[in-house]
C-alpha cells in the first residue's frame, strides 16, 4: 500500500484514490493491533497456567523426596529452585512459541515480497536472513553455561537470606549483624561478576545482529540503486525494499530476544531438569499393603543406619507388642531420633529389617504408614493461618465440633473462649501468638485427631512448664491409651507410663527390658540412672 501511494502520487493521481489506500492502510494497522492484544494476552495466560503446573509438579516432587536431599538444602535454596527458576521460564512460556512462529512467518512473507518485486532481489535478502539466522543460533549457546552459574549462585543466596532472616533473633542477641552483613556483600561479590559475564555474553546476540542489519541495510541499498539504474525498479519500488529491509530488522531482531530469553530459559530447565532426574531412594509400594486400625506392633530386627560416614544406629533389635510403651533412653546424637525417622520411613536402614503391625515396613504403602504412624516433636511446625487448618493440616473433612472437642480435652476451654475470631483465628508469625506450651498443645491436637495405631513422642514435652504439662496430662494418658508408644524422653516424669525400657549407647542396645524389672534391679544401668537423676546423667 505504501509502494502505491509513492507510485500513485508520482503519476498525479486524485485524491480519492490517495485517501481509499489510506482508510484501507488504517484499517490494516487496527486489525494487527487487535491481533498483537490478543496474541498477547493468549500467550500470557498460557504461561501463567504452564509456570504453575510446572511450580505445582516440581514441589510434589520434591515433597516426595528423602530427607537426605532435604538435609543438603536450605528452605531458601529450594524457594528459588522451585519458584525462581521458573519465573525465568514466564517468559519463554508465554511468547516464545508465539514470537518465533509469528515472526517466522512474518519473515516468510516478506521475502515472498521480495521475490515478488525482483527475483535479484529475494535471493539476495534470503541469502542475508538465512547467514543472519544461523549466526545467531551458534551464539545462542555460549551464555547458557553462565546464565546456569547465575541460577545456581542466586539460590545459594536465598538459601542464605532465609536462613539470616530466621535467626533475627539470635542474630540480634548476638550481635551478629557484622558478621551476616560482611557475608551478605561476600556474596553479592560473586554474583555481580557471574551476571556481568552472562549478561555480555548474552548481548552479543545484540552486537552481532547490528553489525548484520548495516551490512543488510547497505547491501539494500546498493542494490536498489543500481536496479533503478537499470530502469527495473520504480521510486516506489525502491523505497518499498528499503522499507521491507527495515520491517525483516523487526522479526529478526524478535527472534534474536528470543534466543536471548532462550538463553536465560536454557539455564533454567537444566536445573529444573536436574532437580527432577533426582529420585528418591525411598520406594513407595504403590500395591503395598495397608495398616488396620487398633495398636501395632513395632519390630527392629539387627537394624544399621548411617547418616553420611560412620554408623549412627549398630545392630539394633528389639520387639514392641501391641499396646505397650517403649521408652527409649540415651545420651544426645545416641540415634534415639533416627529411630523414630526410621520408623516413619523418612530414611531406610541400611542393614536389618523393621516391622510394623507384623508387616514388612517397605511393603507398606507410605500414606498407609504415616497415617497410622503419629509423630510429636519438640519443635513444632506452625503454619501462618487459622487455628482450623493448623491441626487439620488444612483438610476440610475434620469437623469444627470434633476439633473443639479435642482443644476442650487438652483443657484449653479459657484460651479457646479468649480467641478473637474462634477456629477463624489466625496463629502462627502474622496472627495471634503462641507460646512453646500452646504451640506444644496445638501439635498434640493433631496428634489426636490422626488416631494413630503407633505414637511416637520425641522429647514432646521437654519445653512445657509444669502447670502446661498437667494440662496435658489427661490427654496424652487418652491418646497413648490402646495405643502402641515409643516414649523419647529425658524426664523421668514421662517414663512413669512406660511399660519397657530400652537405652541406647553410641548407637547400641546397651540394655532392654520391662520398666519395673529394671528399675528394681541394682545392677542396671536404669536403676543407676533413676539413682543419680536420669536429667543430669542423659542431658
Amino acid at each position: 500500500m505504501l509502494r502505491l501511494v509513492i507510485d500513485e502520487a508520482a503519476k498525479g493521481s486524485g485524491a480519492g484514490v490517495l485517501v481509499r489506500l489510506a482508510v484501507l492502510y488504517t484499517l490494516c494497522a487496527l486489525a494487527a493491533h487487535v491481533l498483537y492484544a490478543s496474541s498477547r494476552y493468549s500467550s500470557e495466560d498460557i504461561g501463567w497456567k504452564a509456570t504453575n503446573h510446572l511450580r505445582s509438579d516440581l514441589l510434589f516432587h520434591c515433597l516426595r523426596l528423602d530427607m537426605t536431599f532435604h538435609r543438603e538444602r536450605t528452605p531458601g535454596e529450594m524457594v528459588e529452585r522451585i519458584d525462581g527458576d521458573v519465573n525465568a521460564l514466564a517468559n519463554f512460556f508465554s511468547q516464545f512459541v508465539v514470537g518465533i512462529m509469528a515472526n517466522l512467518i512474518l519473515l516468510v512473507g516478506l521475502l515472498g515480497m521480495f521475490f515478488c518485486i525482483d527475483l535479484r532481489v529475494g535471493i539476495t535478502v534470503t541469502c542475508f536472513s538465512l547467514v543472519t539466522l544461523r549466526i545467531m543460533w551458534q551464539i545462542r549457546t555460549i551464555a547458557i553455561p553462565h546464565w546456569a552459574q547465575v541460577r545456581q549462585v542466586s539460590a545459594e543466596f536465598y538459601g542464605m537470606l532465609g536462613e539470616w532472616l530466621s535467626a533475627t533473633e539470635d542474630i540480634q542477641a548476638n550481635g551478629a549483624k557484622a558478621h551476616i552483613m560482611s557475608r551478605f556483600h561476600q556474596v553479592l561479590r560473586r554474583w555481580y561478576p557471574m551476571d556481568r559475564r552472562a549478561s555480555l555474553t548474552g548481548y552479543s546476540l545484540w552486537m552481532s545482529s547490528i553489525i548484520l542489519f548495516a551490512a543488510g541495510n547497505t547491501v539494500a541499498l546498493g542494490l536498489c540503486a543500481y536496479l533503478f539504474r537499470l530502469g527495473a525498479l520504480t521510486i516506489g519500488a525502491c523505497y518499498l525494499i528499503f522499507a521491507y529491509m527495515g520491517l525483516i530488522r523487526r522479526p529478526l531482531e524478535r527472534i534474536r530476544t528470543e534466543m536471548q530469553d532462550l538463553q536465560k530459559a536454557g539455564a533454567s530447565i537444566m536445573r529444573i531438569e536436574q532437580l527432577l532426574a533426582r529420585r528418591t531412594v525411598i520406594h513407595d509400594a504403590a500395591e503395598g499393603r495397608v495398616l488396620g486400625r487398633g495398636a501395632a506392633s513395632v519390630a527392629f530386627d539387627h537394624i544399621s543406619f548411617a547418616y553420611d560416614e560412620g554408623n549412627v544406629l549398630t545392630d539394633v533389635s528389639f520387639e514392641l507388642k501391641p499396646g505397650r510403651m517403649l521408652g527409649l533412653l540415651g545420651r544426645t546424637g545416641c540415634g534415639k531420633t533416627t529411630v523414630a525417622r526410621l520408623l516413619f520411613r523418612l530414611y531406610d536402614p541400611t542393614g536389618g529389617r523393621m516391622e510394623i503391625g507384623g508387616i514388612p515396613a517397605q511393603a507398606l504403602r507410605l500414606d498407609s504408614l504415616r497415617e497410622r504412624v503419629g509423630f510429636v516433636t519438640q519443635e513444632v511446625q506452625l503454619f501462618n493461618a487459622s487455628l482450623r487448618d493448623n491441626p487439620t493440616f488444612f483438610s476440610r473433612v475434620v469437623a469444627d465440633e470434633r476439633l473443639i472437642q479435642v482443644i476442650y480435652d487438652l483443657g484449653l476451654e479459657s484460651w479457646y473462649s479468649s480467641l478473637p475470631a474462634g477456629l477463624d483465628t489466625v496463629i502462627g508469625t502474622s496472627g495471634t501468638g503462641l507460646s512453646a506450651g500452646q504451640a506444644q498443645l496445638v501439635a498434640f491436637a493433631r496428634l489426636l485427631l490422626q488416631d494413630p495405631s503407633v505414637v511416637v513422642l520425641d522429647e514432646a514435652s521437654s519445653r512445657l512448664d509444669p502447670l502446661t504439662e498437667g494440662l496435658l496430662e489427661c490427654a496424652v494418658s487418652a491418646a497413648l491409651k490402646g495405643r502402641t508408644a515409643i516414649i523419647i524422653a529425658h524426664r523421668l516424669q514421662t517414663l512413669r507410663r512406660a511399660d519397657d525400657i530400652l537405652i541406647l549407647d553410641n548407637g547400641r542396645v546397651v540394655e532392654h527390658g520391662e520398666r519395673e524389672a529394671l528399675a528394681s534391679d541394682p545392677g542396671s544401668r536404669f536403676h543407676q540412672l533413676l539413682k543419680v537423676g536420669l536429667e543430669e546423667v542423659l542431658a
